[in-house]
Formats: C-alpha cells, structure tokens, sequence
C-alpha cells in the first residue's frame, strides 16, 4: 500500500515538474524579446508569421511558426551544444550538422568530388576567357584545398583525393597556366574555427603565385611593429612585413555551425610599406574602403576586415608600383585576405567575385587588355560550383 502510495505521489510529481517546465518554456517564449539574428549560427533568425485565413489554409502559417518557435526557444545555443556533445559523446557521430573536431580544427566534411560542378566552374571562366581575353592576357588558375584535404583521412573522415580534384581541374581549364599551391599548406594555416586560411600564414603562397605570374613583389622599407602581438616576419620577399595580432576573440563560422565548446581563434593582419599606401575602391557600393577594415573585424564575422568581405568588385591600386602591370583575380574569399599580399607586384589588383556579378556584365565594369588573370577558388566553392554565376 505504502509503495504503491509513494509510486502515485512520484509520478505526480513528475507530471507536475514537467507541466512546470513546459509552462515556463511557453511563457519564456511568449514574453522575453526576440533576437533577429543569431551570431553563433551567421544567419537571420525566422519572425513570428503573420496570422490570416490564406496562411492557415494553405498551411503555410503552421510551417512558419514551426520555424519560428525553432529559432526563438530560450536558452537555444545552450540547447544546441548539450544536442552537439550528446551527439558525439553518447551516440558517436562523426559530426554534428556537417562538421566535426578533428586535430584541434573545427572542419566542415566535403565529399564527394563533384566532377561535374568543377567542369561547370571550368565552362564560366572559360566563357569569361572567350569573351573578354586576347593573345595580350595571361591566364593562371590555382585551386585552395579546404581543411579536409589535412585532417579528413587521418581522423577517419570521408576524404576526396586531393591529387585528383587539382588534375581534373587543371585539365578543365585547358585556357590557363596552372599554379600548384597545396604542398605550401597544412592544417595550422587554417583558423580553428573557420574554413578560411591565416594570411600571416601565407605570404609563401603569395610568393609561389607572384613569382609564377611575373610579378616579383618589391622589397619595401620597414614600417616597423606598432600593435599588440606584432611579430616580425620572415627574410626574402615580404621580409619588411609585420603580422598585427588584434585583441578579440575570432568564433569562425565552424564554430556555431558545430556548437561545440571550443576555443577561440586569434587574428591576424599583414602590413608592409605598399600596404599601407594602397588604396581600395568598393565598386559594388561606390565608396573607398581600408584595405584592412578594423571596425569590421568587430561585427559579425571578423573575416571580413580583409577588403570589406563579399564584395562582388573591388580595385586596390599601389601608388608606389614598379611596373604598370595590373592584375584581375577572380576570386572567393580566400582572396580578400591574400590580394593584398599580391599586390606588392602589381599597379592595380581588381577582384572580382562572381558568386554576385554575373560574367556577361563585366565588359560594363573591366577593362582586360594587357593584364594578368588569375582564377584563385577554393575546393569548396569548385565542388559547389552552382554558386557561381
């Protein structure tokens, strides 16, 4: 009787406890303020649906606020990490929303190669070639590997073979000089947090690129270290070159992607004498830009100090050039943070990224006679190459 008794009163109050949580999820929900966008994750959060007679039948207001509720739940990246942990410390999945710990990274998993979206990738610059190019150009093509290609393989990851995806699309772009870059990198010249790589880690990139292209980067005088964590760099070309460490805390797009606990990155930006007297033009919202915004680096994503981010065109011109030599890279971005670097040996670097101008329109914008071309994409944007307009 008396354990029978105490069995009732148990799984009332357990009843009661959760009637009380679902209470106070709902009130919590009701009343506290409602975040439009969320930081962890990059994106804008849903709104509550408007309500009408059309939006309920055709189901459309249910769907929304379904949505809605997702997004707006108290205590939601909390939540999300206790899911992401139990998630691979109970049930042992690889990954949490396509990305995974590996190796001190946080990586995005890619696989498989995609042959037919790097022959589509092919075709546009080819289209771009054709159209705009002559026998006065120089054509070069260079592919980034993403962190999978370090850290994939050997943590048991799904991996593409590397080797091959370069070859394909070497192949592809028949029309182009191909510049191999990928034995220069490793995983540590990746953030931690994000998929970009470190530009203070780089510049033997932006040599290998400058050399092949005919542009030497000019020797600079020193400029000197003036901010917190400003080291110098190495002797050779860029050897006037000091790397500026900025005092915040850089959360990579990986980072609330996986909703893992993990620590932040540092950032970094180069500067030399040319940097620091070129000058940046934003063409897509007609106004001047730093080559290195800092008011940026403390928004959103702090990536995108490096030339203002996605922008779709964007000239940076160098007063102090030795030649007249100018360069159009066409370029995700991973360009925004080596063109810079790159544009040590040139009069004028534009960057185009055609993930937002469509290639029939830059007759309207570019003038190509006589320069240099360079189609810089990262495997991510080659393999997804839909993207591309």
């Amino acid at each position: 009787m008396k354990k029978n008794l105490l069995k009732t009163h148990k799984n009332k109050a357990f009843c009661i406890a959760c009637a009380c949580f679902l209470l106070a999820g709902s009130g919590m929900c009701l009343f506290l303020p409602k975040a439009e966008y969320s930081y962890m994750e990059r994106r804008r959060l849903a709104a509550m649906p408007k309500l009408s007679a059309d939006a309920v039948r055709s189901r459309r207001f249910m769907s929304d606020f379904e949505s809605y509720a997702a997004d707006q739940f108290p205590c939601r990246d909390s939540f999300r990490m206790l899911k992401a942990l139990a998630a691979g410390g109970l049930f042992f999945r690889q990954d949490n929303n396509g990305i995974y710990a590996a190796g001190g990274h946080l990586c995005a998993m890619e696989y498989p190669m995609d042959e037919a979206s790097l022959r589509n990738a092919a075709d546009r610059f080819r289209f771009i070639c054709e159209t705009y190019l002559s026998d006065s150009n120089h054509v070069y093509l260079s592919v980034i590997p993403d962190k999978n290609c370090f850290l994939a393989k050997g943590h048991g990851r799904l991996s593409m073979d590397y080797a091959l995806f370069e070859e394909k699309m070497a192949a592809f772009s028949d029309f182009a000089q191909y510049i191999s870059i990928s034995d220069l990198l490793e995983k540590d010249d990746y953030y931690r947090t994000d998929p970009h790589w470190r530009q203070e880690k780089v510049t033997d990139v932006a040599k290998r690129l400058a050399q092949s292209m005919g542009a030497q980067p000019q020797e600079a005088q020193s400029i000197g270290a003036q901010s917190i964590g400003a080291q110098p760099r190495e002797t050779g070309l860029f050897a006037d070159t000091t790397a500026h460490t900025l005092e915040l805390d850089f959360y990579g797009a990986y980072y609330g992607q996986a909703a893992l606990p993990f620590a932040p990155d540092s950032i970094s930006y180069l500067m030399n004498h040319t940097i620091e007297t070129c000058s940046a033009y934003d063409w897509q919202n007609k106004k001047q830009i730093p080559v290195y915004d800092l008011e940026k680096a403390e928004g959103r994503d702090a990536y995108e100090m490096f030339l203002g981010g996605s922008l779709s065109l964007v000239t940076i011109d160098n007063p102090n050039a030795q030649s007249d030599k100018r360069l159009v890279l066409f370029r995700d971005s991973f360009g925004s943070s080596i063109a810079p670097l790159l544009a040590d040996g040139y009069q004028q670097v534009t960057l185009v990224d055609i993930r937002y101008l469509a290639p029939e329109m830059l007759g309207q914008f570019l003038d190509f006679e006589g320069c240099d071309v360079l189609f810089l994409y990262s495997t991510l944007v080659l393999n997804h190459s839909d993207t591309l307009k």
